[in-house]
């Protein structure tokens, strides 16, 4: 798969990012089931499209673009909503601006590895059939 390894590293330090997020800022205080769905959404979903990535799945491409965008797109929200005066830190945005760098990089990379996966040439037409041989014991 192209891009096999940036797409790699970028996953594994939104991952990364997203364990961050998880201890210093998201409190034990959240109800069990919403801090059971940013785990999953933080570190686990991260973790499988890695794995999709290392056996060069192709759709997994895809599924970064899309990851990337969800993600991208929370972290500009967090980021306005902490600028725009409501609770936060300077933590919150320096995590969400590494964030969403790295996840505008998944889309780029994962935009360009899916194109290049639907540029290669697809498997090769199969050969007609041999036309059958004369058979030696027929009459002239």
């Amino acid at each position: 798969m192209p891009h096999r390894q940036i797409l790699l590293v970028t996953l594994l330090t939104v991952t990364a990012v997203g364990i961050a997020t998880l201890l210093l800022i998201l409190t034990p205080v959240m109800p069990g089931a919403l801090h059971l769905s940013w785990w999953l959404f933080l570190v686990l979903l991260p973790l499988g499209l890695a794995s999709a990535i290392m056996m060069s799945w192709g759709w997994a491409a895809m599924a970064c673009v899309a990851y990337g965008t969800i993600g991208l797109a929370i972290d500009l929200a967090t980021v306005v909503s902490v600028l725009g005066g409501r609770e936060g830190s300077g933590l919150t945005v320096a995590l969400s601006v590494f964030s969403g760098s790295a996840n505008f990089a998944l889309i780029v990379c994962g935009g360009r590895a899916l194109w290049m996966i639907l540029q290669e040439p697809g498997p090769r037409e199969s050969r007609p059939p041999n036309p059958p041989s004369p058979s030696p014991s027929s009459p002239s």
